[in-house]
């Protein structure tokens, strides 16, 4: 508000003086990054050095005239976070002013006096609420929440029958839905071949021999049917904490793909999901299911069939509809059948609302779990500033914890209590000690449960410790808090999941399992009237478990990390309401969407209005994706010489492979240079596999880039299974006739180190060195003469070395 009368005071007494007048302080800003943002943005000459004495400056890039930007750059808030303001520009211009607390700006604008005695408090009033107003416009535009849909004659598709293989727990023969779902199959003059399962089945190689051994007799199967989740019943089984239903099912997956059993598996549970308050989730556990299939139906979209969960009794009607149902038709495959319809699942928004509700104020003791870690440091200062008399941070390092003192003195400051304790929290009897020591004058009255593991990896490659090292302290945890606090008054109860349980996302199965998990637990606890708040968060930017490679690939992805302090205003939002499930995430629907259903569609996002925008508009390509179909492609490339196939196909290989890292050419992916060198890991591996499968038609493994690690090994592997007839002849992208002169261009082009690092150096001396009955001429010679021939070397490796970007 000062500037404009200072700087107008020095242009009427001192006119010709350059001089540069800039604020120091704004609201809720009063530190030195303020203030040396102010001065970097007055443009006014700076000596930086007397500020930063201690620092050593640094080149600049040399490379100006190549036209691309190595530094990092941040969009303004409002363009990340939907902060759009009104596309009027004087509009636009006055909330800026307002913003700014220009006094003589809104003032003009108004055509007001600028002398207005009440003006400076209503403008700072405006300021108030207009910020208020964004920040509320981001969250509602991060909001979600699951809702259920009716299919109505929504799979009019009759069942085909055929030849079903239906994988049970041996114990649950006799079961009602297991007898309920093979009965439906076999009176609809389908084949079953059931497949028993011991709870300690888990290995997939055995499993696979038991595949084997049930389709000796060669019959074509039309679906497979997974029972094996029916078995997560019992509640304490959490504690394992792999239960016998997710091992089971993690092994069948892996044995289906091992045996080359292709047809659609379709995944059954029965109360693992509710559609609402009349519908109570029953089997907490066999949601893991449920995010573990997601996850499939990402990485093995070609025999993926989808989840059903069932009623609590499968009558006629039922049964009718549940065949129908496996037939496919319906583009649904996340289903709740119901005694009176079926459901599919839906993804929809969640605002806020306009009604106020009273904030929660922390009372007593509130443990939480992870609370030392990058996410969780910003929800224990938010619990210290909210009142908590005291706070009790858990975890299995305690005070060993990296960072830990320096937060406890922070939280201390703000005027909370501290505790650290050193305890694994899925270890009942460690916890329940731990709750027997909380002090009587600070009860226990909050829970929040942070802690997490990740563990990426495919599915083809996932094993059993893998999957405990993520569910122990998610799902094992969880369950142990549930049970030791049941019986205590508590406000809150909140459990930190992830939006990887709601959509699933590749190469995180167990987490997406172990979140699943915690989203059910915190609705059954709900209905049987205890707090519960689970938040399914995307990724918080400021480190944690993202760090700044994977915060890149979310963002190309369409899944920006998102503010911390607008999480907690979310997490926040949410415990205030007591909400049971929201999920927030900031999501970037054009170019997040197309991506996520260019492998398989999803009726999840169905009823998104940005996502059905971009079907109407027909933006249901991938972002980067080729812009041939898959046949226009085979089309090319058949049309092509040998050569020139295994080049364009290995532009289209690297085109994507540079999409998927972000990459601005295809030129940066060198062709003989390994995928995981070049930054790929498990997650960008299935996507780029994912692309590649939409651009040739291929049902390609999903450890494809673990088999054919370099562009140049893929694309001759791909060749050959685009053209198997070129193949079965012993076509080769560099024939044995090849001309000289081109054989002599591939050697010339490789050097030394290349040659030696492939193991071919000493083979290509040797040979050369070698008397040669087309009259070839020894090394001494060919040094004089450059016609010497290679005839009798196999070249086929050396020339689709040399054909792109080899290493030099």
């Amino acid at each position: 508000v000062l500037t404009l009368g200072i700087s107008e005071t020095i242009e009427d007494h001192a006119p010709t003086t350059d001089t540069r007048v800039t604020g120091t302080l704004r609201r809720d800003e009063g530190t030195w990054h303020r203030v040396l943002t102010s001065l970097a943005t007055a443009a006014a000459p700076t000596d930086w050095s007397r500020f930063f004495a201690a620092t050593a400056p640094l080149d600049l890039p040399t490379y100006p005239f190549q036209h691309q930007r190595f530094w990092l750059e941040q969009k303004a808030a409002e363009a990340t976070a939907g902060r759009q303001t009104a596309a009027n520009p004087a509009e636009t211009e006055f909330w800026e002013a307002v913003e700014r607390e220009d006094l003589a700006a809104v003032a003009g604008t108004l055509d007001l006096d600028g002398d207005a005695a009440d003006l400076p408090t209503v403008l700072s009033a405006l300021s108030s609420w207009r910020r208020r107003q964004l920040d509320r416009a981001v969250l509602d535009s991060w909001r979600y929440t699951i809702s259920w849909a009716p299919l109505t004659d929504a799979t009019p598709t009759a069942f085909p029958g055929g030849t079903w293989l239906a994988v049970l727990p041996a114990a649950l023969g006799d079961d009602p839905a297991v007898r309920g779902c093979l009965d439906a199959l076999r009176q609809r003059r389908a084949t079953v071949i059931p497949v028993a399962l011991e709870p300690g089945d888990r290995d997939r190689a055995a499993l696979g021999d038991r595949l084997k051994a049930a389709l000796a007799e060669g019959a074509e199967i039309s679906g497979v049917l997974s029972l094996a989740g029916l078995a997560d019943t019992d509640p304490a089984s959490a504690h394992e904490p792999v239960t016998a239903g997710l091992a089971m099912t993690t092994a069948l997956v892996q044995a289906l793909g091992d045996t080359g059993v292709s047809a659609p598996l379709w995944c059954v549970t029965q109360g693992a999901v509710s559609t609402g308050l009349s519908d109570p989730i029953r089997h907490p556990l066999q949601a893991q299911i449920w995010g573990f299939g997601r996850v499939v139906a990402l990485e093995h979209p070609e025999r993926w069939g989808g989840l059903i969960d069932l009623p609590e009794q499968l009558d006629a009607r039922g049964a009718e509809q549940f065949t129908r149902l496996l037939a496919g038709g319906s583009g649904e495959d996340q289903i709740a059948l119901r005694q009176s319809a079926a459901f599919g699942r839906r993804l929809s928004r969640a605002p806020l609302g306009g009604s106020p509700v009273p904030e929660w104020r922390p009372r007593g003791t509130v443990l939480v779990t992870g609370g030392a870690g990058a996410v969780g440091t910003h929800v224990t200062r938010w619990l210290a500033r909210a009142g908590a008399p005291h706070l009790l941070l858990v975890g299995r390092r305690g005070k060993d914890t990296p960072g830990i003192a320096e937060l406890e003195a922070e939280l201390t400051a703000l005027g909370s209590k501290v505790t650290i304790a050193a305890v694994d929290v899925a270890d009942r009897d460690a916890l329940r000690g731990l709750l027997d020591s909380i002090p009587a004058e600070f009860p226990l009255s909050a829970v929040v449960h942070g802690a997490g593991v990740l563990a990426d990896g495919i599915i083809e490659q996932v094993t059993t410790e893998d999957l405990e090292r993520v569910l122990r302290p998610k799902v094992a945890a969880a369950a142990a808090l549930h049970e030791l606090t049941a019986g205590l008054d508590l406000d809150a109860f909140v459990l930190f999941s992830s939006v990887v349980g709601v959509l699933g996302n590749g190469g995180q199965s167990g987490y997406a399992a172990s979140n699943a998990y915690l989203d059910a637990l915190a609705a059954q606890r709900r209905a049987a009237g205890l707090p519960a708040t689970a938040v399914a968060w995307g990724s918080w930017g400021g480190g944690g478990m993202v760090n700044a490679t994977a915060e890149e690939r979310l963002r190309r992805q369409g899944v920006p990390t998102m503010d911390p302090d607008t999480a907690v205003s979310a997490l926040a939002a949410a415990v205030d309401r007591q909400e049971t499930f929201v999920t927030v995430v900031d999501v970037d629907w054009p170019t997040f969407a197309p991506s996520f259903t260019a492998a398989r569609p999803s009726a999840l996002l169905g009823d998104l209005a940005e996502v059905r925008q971009l079907a109407t508009a027909g933006g249901g390509a991938a972002a980067g994706a080729p812009a041939e179909d898959a046949g226009g492609l085979t089309a090319r490339l058949r049309g092509l010489p040998a050569r020139e196939a295994e080049e364009a196909l290995l532009e289209v290989i690297r085109t994507n492979a540079a999409a998927v890292l972000g990459l601005r050419s295809p030129d940066a992916i060198n062709a003989g240079r390994d995928f995981k060198a070049a930054g790929f890991d498990s997650l960008t591996a299935v996507e780029l596999r994912n692309r590649l499968r939409n651009a040739t038609g291929l049902q390609l493994p999903t450890t494809l880039l673990f088999d054919y690690p370099t562009p140049v090994v893929l694309s001759q592997y791909m060749l050959d299974e685009i053209f198997p007839d070129r193949a079965a002849n012993g076509d080769s992208t560099a024939p044995d006739d090849a001309d000289e002169s081109d054989v002599r261009k591939a050697l010339m082009s490789l050097s030394t180190a290349r040659l030696k690092e492939a193991g071919l150096l000493d083979s290509l001396l040797s040979l050369a060195a070698e008397p040669q009955d087309g009259g070839g001429q020894s090394p001494e010679a060919a040094a004089d003469d450059d016609t010497s021939s290679l005839d009798t070397m196999d070249l086929d490796d050396l020339v689709r070395m040399a054909l792109k970007n080899d290493l030099s």
